[in-house]
């Protein structure tokens, strides 16, 4: 049984708001979960204490555990500290301007300086 740390979208349209949920990788987003780990409300502002709460305890004894986070909650927990700040991979090359458009963008850039 392979567990994960995740999202769980609730609330309504256009008005979101997200629980920080264990649950097993076959349950659908919003099915069944383990435990509830903590809440993530984006619509407030990023400085407010309201806007990620979580148990880090139990955060922690998941991930000993073996749970594994997603991304985005990975990103969350390492700026709350709760886990080391991953290491992030380098972009692939090919989602650079190609040949032509960086040549515009240096033509752009001369003429404005």
């Amino acid at each position: 049984m392979a567990l994960r740390i995740r999202l769980a979208r609730g609330g309504t349209k256009k008005r979101p708001f997200y629980r920080l949920v264990v649950a097993e990788n076959t349950a659908p987003r919003d099915g069944n979960f383990i435990e509830r780990l903590g809440s993530y409300n984006p619509l407030l502002e990023a400085g407010d204490k309201e806007r990620i709460i979580v148990k880090a305890d139990r955060v922690k004894y998941w991930l000993s555990v073996g749970a594994q986070a997603s991304e985005r909650v990975v990103k969350m927990l390492s700026d709350l500290k709760i886990i080391e700040v991953p290491v992030i991979p380098e972009r692939p090359k090919k989602s650079t301007p190609k040949k032509k458009a960086q040549e515009r963008l240096k033509a752009a850039a001369a003429t404005t300086a």
